[in-house]
């Protein structure tokens, strides 16, 4: 540690308001293993103008509203072809004591700048990293130590890097440090909790895109059964009419017909009586059903959003796996594959990697006193919600054997969120503050049985609805508003 750094932080335990200000530009000077500082500026309330090109979005300024913070931009090199690029950004008042990091989407490729304001304006330090490449182009892949560092090796270094920033400007580590993440960054929040069980005290993971191979075959063994023949298209009304289909047989059970299915688990569809042809219900059962053992199907309730699926291109995402990270041939043709066989061959190349994250042993995080928080919408078309279920599941029966806990689900909650898309959006209530949820569970040390979500319209809150901890679904009491979450219990289906 330089002797400037010392300096700071001896002024800092004197004079806290004054050493932050001071201490905030030396944090440049900080000395780390395998990181370089770039650079560490005050950004006072307001004023941050997201870089050009890393994700900038259009409209009102969504950083309007961010605090005065202290943002440190560097980069970690753990192996020759590393650049891990993080952000870290501690706030100059009002710290809570805690460090979140959050995840990515896609092949990641981008500094979450929307998620760290968030977390900023909680009250929390808070670092990301583009996990050590620049852009969503999966071509990345193509070199080893990028790969590993987008596998699992980008967020453990941010996270490294980011405690010891947080120490040396506050004068103290963070008292407790989560990770918040959805799809990939619900894989990197998985991953997290199995490879790296102390760098986190409590873990968001959402829609999780933990069994890469898997997953990616299935999005690709969907499109490949709506594309076999023309005869057998999906377009927007063949998936409107097996939509209805699906509200029709599956919406009433929790008492409400509200185009929203509680419980796809207790719902079947059969496509052959939803108006289509014979070959459209025959691709559509395969959708459904999914590619065997190797990975489950979609949920009713998700036929709106299989667009992405049954396109006239394969899916980007699996493509750009499959051909990057298995075969390693840029003209692999999709429509060769076969599930169950290269499945097999792919399992060990991306496992090797870090790229799965399928170990149902959470013993060592929750030993540490660890808590995860996943959560899955029903309707998600690109992410199969019963991959959720199923880790879920996977995790309580290891407990149960290692441990013989009566009630081993105390570390874990799994929330499933009925008419809500990939991550968020759809008919269901999608909002509801994941953070606060597990800050409070593992601050207070009791599980989450039930928390209120809301689903708005063009920002204004128009119904809400309780989320219950699975497996017990929300049911309508009888009474009251059917807008109101106040009417529902949370029962055993």
């Amino acid at each position: 540690m330089s002797i400037r750094l010392v300096l700071a932080i001896s002024v800092l335990a004197l004079a806290p308001s004054l050493a932050h200000a001071q201490s905030c530009e030396l944090l440049a000077t900080l000395s780390l293993s395998n990181v370089t500082i770039a650079s560490a500026q005050p950004v006072a309330s307001g004023a941050f103008v997201q870089p050009q090109g890393r994700g900038g979005r259009g409209g009102a300024d969504p950083f309007a509203g961010v605090p005065a913070f202290c943002r440190v931009a560097g980069s970690a090199k753990p192996a020759a072809d590393s650049d891990i690029r993080f952000e870290v950004w501690l706030p100059a008042a009002g710290w809570n004591g805690k460090l979140q990091t959050v995840g990515n989407g896609g092949y990641a490729g981008t500094i979450g700048y929307g998620a760290l304001a968030t977390a900023v304006q909680a009250g929390y330090a808070a670092a990301s990293t583009d996990t050590g490449h620049v852009g969503g182009d999966p071509g990345f892949a193509a070199i080893p130590d990028k790969l590993i560092d987008f596998a699992h090796r980008a967020i453990h270094e941010t996270t490294v890097a980011a405690k010891a920033l947080v120490a040396a400007h506050y004068g103290t580590g963070p008292r407790l440090s989560y990770f918040n993440g959805c799809s990939t960054g619900g894989r990197q929040a998985l991953t997290a909790a199995q490879r790296y069980p102390a760098d986190f005290d409590g873990i968001v993971a959402g829609a999780p895109a933990n069994s890469t191979v898997r997953m990616t075959a299935m999005q690709l063994f969907s499109g490949n059964a709506v594309r076999a023949t023309p005869a057998a298209a999906l377009p927007q009304a063949a998936r409107e009419a097996l939509h209805a289909a699906a509200i029709a047989a599956c919406d009433a059970p929790d008492g409400v017909k509200d185009g929203v299915i509680e419980n796809p688990l207790a719902c079947r569809v059969d496509a052959a009586r939803a108006g289509l042809t014979r070959e459209q219900a025959d691709a559509a059962s395969r959708v459904y059903a999914g590619p065997g053992r190797v990975f489950p199907g979609l949920a009713p309730g998700s036929e709106l959003g299989w667009n992405g699926l049954s396109g006239d291109e394969p899916f980007a995402y699996a493509l750009g796996m499959w051909r990057n990270v298995v075969f390693r041939d840029q003209a692999w043709d999709p429509k060769a594959l076969d599930v169950e066989a290269h499945v097999a061959k792919a399992d060990p190349i991306v496992n090797s990697l870090g790229l799965q994250a399928i170990d149902p042993n959470l013993k060592p995080f929750f030993d540490r006193g660890g808590k995860l928080l996943m959560y899955h919408g029903w309707n998600d078309p690109l992410i199969s919600p019963y991959n959720s279920v199923n880790y879920y599941r996977g995790v309580l029966e290891t407990l149960r054997q290692g441990s013989g806990q009566a009630r081993p689900d105390e570390s874990i909650r799994l929330f499933m969120m009925p008419g809500v898309n990939h991550c968020a959006g759809g008919a269901g209530t999608d909002t509801w503050d994941k953070a606060q949820v597990l800050d409070q569970w593992r601050e207070s040390g009791r599980a989450p049985s039930r928390v209120v979500a809301s689903h708005q319209t063009e920002g204004r809150v128009d119904k809400t609805r309780p989320l219950c901890a699975f497996p017990q679904v929300a049911v309508y009491k009888g009474s009251g508003s059917t807008d109101d979450a106040a009417n529902f219990d949370c029962r055993q289906p």
